[in-house]
């Protein structure tokens, strides 16, 4: 119990959430190539205005991605993989309008040369600035492993 309580309050290395945005650059670029395929197959080339219509729909693509897993779990999958979790104030998986809300931030800060998530390495709880806009924080969650090894009754 006393390790779960440390997670809640310790903030994720530099390194764990490096390599989770590393990770979660290649589902992102996953997602990005599955829809512009499903977008080219029923719109076709996307030229003209179909091409502002193509970046929206990969946008909000990408945007249900994030907001569902946030909503859900708490976690994406290069999340779970790296042991991280989303919480709210409450330490909570965000509701649906602040899930939305960090996503468009983080758009923005993505926008704006990812000024935004380089505010980690200023922030005394290492969180990036949409996180701290919307009292959000992302914890070291490990996995519980309940497997123990058991030998065989004769």
């Amino acid at each position: 119990m006393q390790t779960e309580q440390l997670s809640q309050t310790t903030a994720p290395s530099f390194f764990k959430l490096g390599a989770c945005l590393i990770y979660e650059a290649l589902v992102v670029t996953a997602i990005s190539l599955a829809t512009t395929a499903i977008f080219v197959l029923l719109l076709g080339e996307a030229t003209g205005i179909k091409r502002y219509l193509l970046q929206l729909f990969l946008w909000l693509s990408v945007g249900m991605y994030f907001v569902w897993c946030w909503q859900r779990k708490g976690q994406t999958l290069a999340m779970q993989t790296w042991q991280l979790k989303l919480l709210n104030q409450d330490a909570q998986s965000l509701p649906l309008k602040a899930a939305i809300a960090r996503y468009i931030l983080a758009t923005f800060s993505l926008m704006l040369f990812s000024l935004g998530f380089l505010w980690i390495f200023v922030d005394r709880d290492r969180l990036f600035l949409h996180d701290r806009l919307l009292k959000n924080k992302i914890i070291y969650a490990p996995r519980k492993t309940t497997l123990q090894y058991q030998p065989l009754k004769k």
